[in-house]
């Protein structure tokens, strides 16, 4: 039985041309030939509710696992033989669920499914490809160790089915699945057990290739190994690449490299405007919020403006919990920069700041040694005081305490 031609559309915008932008209308026409009887749409439409490591999160599907439960239960008994399988691969395929579905055995139903593999369907190749990979090839094939006389056969049987996943993945990704490079990676580097030797080698390229096939979270992803390897021009192209795609985070990525001037010449303002590109796809995004609000504090690559500054920072501290701002927010407070001027908000901030920082000790300095929002403790401030050494300002500060004969810090 052959996909129906609304799956074979879906199936080219969501995963093997994800750069079309195309997934949203997609999705619609899944739900519409689900609805309409066709299983193997309820099939891929379940996947794209679980998350991304399902489906591409650049698409920006809902995270619905109820409902994918339910929609692969339906493919199953709307007779979708790839239903059958990822139902199996997702332990969904119970008792009750496997006595629905139309067909006299879980072994009818791979056939069906290795037909539209052999045909040359990407998404049902991958699908193969995992029924050996994970093993559900011992349930398909009602077999087990008591089926063979010795472990040596039943281990040769293993092998000899496992290892079919390989040609499997390198069609189906060849085809425009991605994520059957992810279990190639897999295959190669941890191999299988004591049945399967790792052959690192054969991964070293696989993000590349993904790349080279135009697939955004390749892209993104092999740009990462290019700047590890301090190769930032090809990365800078790359997590270009990635973000004109849709890929979530790289024009945060693209940012960071204008920003440290990285493969390309430092431009403040460039960066800026690549985090704002970042934020307009999505204004959660935590990187982009921290590096803005440090653009707009310092006044780099943008007109400075603390409330700016402020309200990007705390975005990132309170609704992402990400305390990487916490200094500018810790200054913020306590000049009364973008916010009113808060003494005992800065402290709270200050404590947060776990690293060596000479303004953040004069700042704590003066905090305690003035007795600002907090009992007075000369003591405790002259300490912070001291701690930052050279630092103008706690120098100035220390001027105005002393110590009596009896060793106790008092103010002059």
């Amino acid at each position: 039985m052959a996909l129906s031609s609304e799956v074979k559309q879906a199936l080219q915008d969501i995963y093997y041309n994800e750069r079309t932008g195309r997934g949203k209308e997609a999705f619609a026409l899944l739900e519409r030939a689900s609805a309409n009887g066709d299983g193997d749409a309820s099939c891929v439409l379940a996947r794209c509710l679980c998350g991304y490591q399902y489906v591409w999160r650049g698409h920006g599907f809902p995270e619905d696992d109820d409902r994918a439960t339910q929609l692969l239960h339906k493919s199953v008994e709307q007779g979708s033989a790839l239903g059958v399988l990822v139902a199996l691969r997702s332990g969904e395929l119970t008792p009750s669920v496997q006595k629905k579905m139309p067909f006299e055995s879980l072994q009818q139903a791979f056939d069906q499914a290795e037909e539209l593999a052999k045909d040359g369907d990407a998404f049902s190749q991958y699908v193969v490809g995992n029924s050996y990979f994970w093993w559900d090839f011992l349930r398909i094939q009602n077999k087990g160790r008591d089926s063979f006389p010795s472990q040596a056969e039943f281990k040769a049987y293993l092998m000899e089915n496992i290892s079919k996943c390989e040609d499997w993945f390198w069609k189906a990704f060849r085809g425009g699945v991605y994520f059957a490079a992810n279990n190639l990676n897999q295959y190669y580097t941890k191999g299988d057990e004591d049945i399967i030797a790792p052959q690192p080698e054969k991964a070293k390229d696989l993000w590349k290739i993904g790349a080279e096939y135009g697939h955004p979270i390749h892209q993104s992803i092999y740009a990462d190994e290019l700047k590890k390897a301090e190769q930032y021009e090809e990365a800078l192209h790359w997590h270009t690449q990635a973000a004109e795609g849709g890929n979530p985070g790289d024009w945060y990525e693209v940012g960071e490299l204008y920003f440290a001037g990285k493969g390309v010449e430092k431009d403040a303002a460039r960066a800026v405007s690549f985090y704002e590109k970042e934020l307009a796809r999505d204004p959660g995004h935590t990187g982009a919020n921290n590096m803005l609000g440090k653009a707009y504090f310092l006044g780099e690559g943008v007109q400075q403006d603390y409330a700016k500054a402020f309200h990007h920072l705390s975005f990132a501290y309170y609704e992402r919990q990400n305390k990487w701002g916490v200094f500018y927010l810790a200054k913020c407070c306590f000049y009364g920069l973008g916010t009113p001027q808060d003494y005992g908000r800065a402290l709270q901030f200050l404590k947060e700041v776990d690293w060596a920082n000479r303004e953040a000790d004069y700042m704590r300095g003066c905090i305690y040694a003035r007795g600002l929002g907090v009992p007075e403790d000369i003591k405790k401030g002259v300490e912070y005081l001291q701690k930052a050494g050279n630092f103008d300002k706690a120098k100035e500060e220390l001027l105005h305490y002393k110590k009596t004969l009896f060793g106790k810090w008092i103010r002059r």
